[in-house]
This record gives C-alpha cells, structure tokens and sequence, in this order.
C-alpha cells in the first residue's frame, strides 16, 4: 500500500492527529484582560481543551427585547444636522434626551429611534409632529443596525471584563420578534443583570458657579473624545484610569476649563463633593456613568498650570477618579466596550439561571448518550456483516468524524451545549448509514477481487451518499443561519460533520476497504 494510493487514509491521520492535540496539548485559553484587555491565560477545568456553554457549565441566560420605539420614511429636509434633529425631537419627548434619539440614514430611508424608557409610538408620533418632521409608519422596536451594535457591545464588554465562555446572540422568534440573548457560564445573576443593564454612557461634566449664586453643568468629555484608555488602578488610596484625549477633545476641555474658572486660584482643589451635595459642589469635574455621579474631583494644583498655559494639548492625559478599585475596572469596561445605543427591556424579558450542579448532571448523561450510541451502532453494523474487515473499519471511521468535530471545537473554543451535543450523535448516525450505502453496493453482487471493479461499485454508491449530503446541507443551511437559538447549533454541527464525512472520512473509508478485500 502506498501513500500516493493512499492519500486520502494519510489526511484523515493528519486529521485525527491534529484534532487530538487541539483537545488534550497543554495550552491556555486566551480571555478578554480584565486587567486592561491584555490576553490572560484562562485555566481548563478538565482533561481536555473544550470548552462547555451554559447548559453544560451551568450560568445565566438573560433574553430580553431592546427598549425603543422607531419612525420610519422620515423626511429630512437637507441641510438639517443631526444633532438639530435630536434636539427637536428629545425636547418633546418627556424623561429623553438627545442622546436617547438615534437618526440613521441609509438606502432605504431615513429612520428615528427614541431610546428612552416608557416612550410609546404615540408619544414619538406626537414629537415629530410638533417638530415638524414629516414620518411615515411608527412601530415599537428598534432596527436591525441597533440590535447588530448592541451584540458587538455586549461581547466587547464581556471580553474586557475577562469572563470566558460567554455567547451574545441576536433571536428572532417564529413570530418576528427580535431578543438579545446573552448566555454566560460560571456566572450569578446580579453579575449578569449589571452587564447587560447598564448602557455604559460616560461623560465627564464640568460642574462650576455662575457667579450669581447658582452653578452651571456642562459636558466637557464623552467616550469619543478618549483615544487611549488605560487599564484601571490603584495608587495612593486613589482608584482611576488613565485616558488620553483626541486633539480635538483636548482644545476644547483646555478652552472651557479657562473659561469657567477651573484654572484659576479659586477652582484649584475647589471641589466640595462629596461633603456637600452634587449640585453644590463647588469647581468640580463629574465622573457620570448612566447619569450617576461616580466621583467628583477637584482640578489638581499640577494640573491647571499645564491647561492654562496651553501645555496640556500637547500631551492631553489626565486620570479619571472613582471611590475603590471595583468601580475603575467598571469604568475601564464601559470606555473600552463603549456604550449600549439602546437599554434591553428587561421586564418583557426572561432570565434563566441553571446551577453547576445541574449542568454537571447533563455533561454525564450527554456523555452516557454519546457511549449508548456507539454501541448501538457498533452492535447493529456486527450483526449486518459479521465481518470485522467490514465493520471495524466502518466503527472507527464513524467515530473519527466524532474526533475531528471535538478538535475543531476545541481549537475555536466553541461553548459546547446540548444541542451541540444532539448534533455530534446526528453526525454518527449518518455517518454510518452512508458508510453501510457503500459497504452494501460494493459487497452487492458478492466478493470483490478487482480493484476497477471496486472503484467503479463504490462510484456508485459514493453518487448516493454525496446527493444525501447535498439535501441534508441544504435542509440545515436555514437553520444554520437564522438566528434560531439552540436549533443553530444543532445544525452547524450536522453540516460540518456532513462535510467532513464526504469529504475525508467516506473517501477514506473507501481506500481502506478496498485494501482489505482486493487484491494485492
């Protein structure tokens, strides 16, 4: 037997060999830094490099709709800003402001989304009448590049904050209802509810006296203006993160600090917060996350020189404040991530939590299930054949689609899952039932001694199983691609070991067939 004869016995080794050592090499599992998004090494629970979902790992799942409602077809009259638009429409809109109001324009029109909580169509409808802003259909939801930047944002937070296994998936329902979807092992559910809940909007407010006896606020930095973001530390009692500032961002904070008096001898170190109340704080600089007041913090005496005198624009960086250690790494998070365009509407959502042990329960049985296959399998292909020449080899090749299948996953840290799980015992099955199509046409008519006539007998059975291939892709491909939850998964798993097996392991086990029962 040579290896040119036999190539394809040689790729199904190489395979099995690479798939083995993607799932039992000593290796570390690379994690979101959450300790500054640096790669940190994440340990592995088992023997093996896979890597388990929620349902095998136990965790939380939160499945909830975005809160918004959108006006579609509007008109916007050129020359019309943006941010004149949101204005418009925010002012008429009770509890929203402007940054609750998203404008998108694409090929297909022009949309308004209102973010805020409680707004009904009714209440937008009304807006953009009053703001003379023509429309043409309002409805509750928001729009699909939304919902895309919410799942990006999500997964950014989830990798920044070190947490590994977790899944942001976007759902549609049989009735076209859209979630977000958020399953992460290992995980409470206050953790999760804090992850998702939280939008992540940070500004920084310059609060400041007006000379008159009341203050004034106004928002000197937001998470675009940051172009570096350091990871969060602790220093002197002090707990911050470091952020760069863009050009641009940096002019205009130097500007508005000489304006309002933050230079000057009476703002230096001038911030009463939080001994008195935020809105009497004195000369201070507001760390807002979501609308809350984080820290308030004075303009240091090292710091006001550098501004007044222009230097600080030329290496804008300065440290933004928090009360411990916790709340800068939450920080870090939200201006690394960036902030949610829209917050999940939790109460028409669902929040699922299955406990370790649970999950510990269902890797077993799962494990018993994938076993009791295997012997089924093995005993029913014995009893057909009767000849170990026959059914060893067809066993073996079965189960090394199994093999390769764990490999992959292993070394893409794929979240295994039940239906992950059903779809690898889908894959021994149809393996086998196309590795008997062949044993049965080649076997057909009796012994074969020739290797032409094997060849052409195994032609025709490898026609059968290559348009059962095809049809089976093809049944699976829409459950593959839509966004169906667990169904998802199931599929991905069933096409890829279906592609495997036409590809390698039927070839394969064709070439060592004929091997056993040709000629020499």
């Amino acid at each position: 037997m040579s290896i040119r004869e036999q190539w394809r016995v040689v790729l199904l080794v190489l395979l099995l060999l690479g798939s083995t050592f993607a799932l039992f090499a000593p290796q570390g599992a690379v994690g979101g830094g959450g300790d500054g998004g640096n790669a940190t090494l994440v340990s592995n629970d088992g023997p093996t490099n896979l890597k388990y979902g929620l349902e095998l790992a136990g965790g939380t799942r939160i499945r909830a709709p975005v809160n918004g409602v959108t006006a579609e077809n509007v008109n916007v009259t050129n020359g019309t800003g943006t941010a004149d638009i949101q204005q418009r429409i925010a002012g008429n809109i009770s509890g929203a402001d402007q940054q609750d109001v998203m404008v998108r324009q694409s090929q297909s029109g022009t949309t308004v989304e209102v973010f805020a909580d409680n707004v009904t169509t009714g209440e937008l409808k009304s807006a953009l009448d009053a703001a003379g802003i023509e429309y043409g259909t309002v409805r509750d939801g928001v729009t699909a590049q939304t919902r895309t930047e919410i799942v990006r944002t999500l997964s950014d937070k989830i990798s920044k904050a070190g947490l590994a296994g977790g899944r942001v998936q976007e759902v549609e329902t049989a009735t076209g209802e859209h979630f977000i979807q958020v399953e992460m092992p290992n995980a409470n559910q206050s953790e999760m509810n804090r992850l998702v809940t939280e939008r992540g909007q940070v500004t920084v407010v310059a609060h400041y006296p007006t000379g008159n006896g009341s203050y004034g606020n106004t928002t000197v930095l937001t998470q675009k203006s940051m172009a570096g973001i350091s990871s969060a530390q602790q220093q002197n009692n002090q707990s911050f993160v470091t952020v760069t500032l863009t050009d641009s961002a940096a002019q205009r904070f130097t500007r508005v600090m000489n304006q309002r008096g933050f230079t000057s001898d009476e703002g230096i170190a001038a911030c009463r917060y939080p001994q008195t109340n935020a809105s009497e704080g004195g000369y201070c600089l507001y760390t807002v996350v979501d609308g809350r007041v984080v820290y308030g913090a004075s303009m240091g005496k090292d710091l006001a020189p550098l501004i007044k005198s222009g230097e600080f624009k030329q290496q804008p960086t300065f440290r933004m404040l928090t009360t411990n250690i916790s709340e800068a790494r939450r920080l870090q998070i939200n201006l690394r991530a960036g902030a949610l365009p829209a917050p999940l509407d939790m109460q028409k959502g669902t929040t699922t939590y299955l406990a370790p042990s649970l999950a510990t329960e269902f890797k077993l049985y799962s494990l018993v299930a994938g076993i009791a296959a295997v012997f089924a399998v093995s005993g029913t292909v014995f009893i057909r054949y009767g000849k170990p020449e026959v059914a060893l080899p067809m066993i073996v090749t079965a189960l090394s689609e199994v093999v390769i299948l764990l490999g992959f996953a292993a070394a893409v840290q794929l979240p295994l899952d039940l239906s992950h799980i059903a779809g690898f015992i889908a894959v021994i099955g149809t393996g086998v039932d196309d590795l008997i199509i062949i044993a049965d046409e080649v076997m057909s008519e009796g012994d074969v001694n020739s290797s032409r006539v094997f060849q052409s007998r195994f032609r025709k059975a490898f026609w059968v199983i290559g348009a059962a291939a095809a049809t089976t892709i093809i049944a699976m491909s829409p459950l593959a691609v839509l966004s169906l939850g667990d169904l998802r998964g199931f599929a991905i798993i069933t096409i890829l070991g279906v592609l495997i097996g036409v590809l390698v392991t039927r070839p394969a086990y064709g070439d060592i067939l004929r091997y056993l029962l040709t000629d020499r």
